[in-house]
């Protein structure tokens, strides 16, 4: 077991003109990383291979799934199966961690 605070303001840093992000803990199949988008980037669509809660700690994101939509803001989260085809967009400078279980 390992101990660590980290300063989560401080980390991917929203300054730069591109999608960023840094995986913070991974293990066969379960992941904890941040990422940064800037306002308007867009992740396209893809899917994941584990289940996966994603969590806005600022800004705002829409995901889109193919049946409908989901605005997601600072301090709110959304869960969703796995194998879930999805696209991200930044509707602002938005920071989120993206959790695989």
């Amino acid at each position: 077991m390992f101990y660590n605070v980290l300063k989560i303001k401080d980390m991917v840093n929203l300054n730069e003109s591109k999608f960023q992000r840094e995986t913070l803990m991974e293990n066969a199949s379960n992941s904890l990383t941040i990422i940064s988008l800037k306002k308007g980037e867009i992740i396209e669509t893809h899917t994941s291979v584990e289940d996966a809660a994603v969590f806005v700690i600022e800004g705002e994101i829409e995901i889109h799934f193919p049946a409908e939509q989901f605005t997601l803001k600072k301090e709110e989260l959304i869960m969703f199966q796995k194998n879930k085809e999805h696209k991200v967009l930044a509707n602002k400078d938005s920071k989120f961690f993206v959790i695989k279980i």
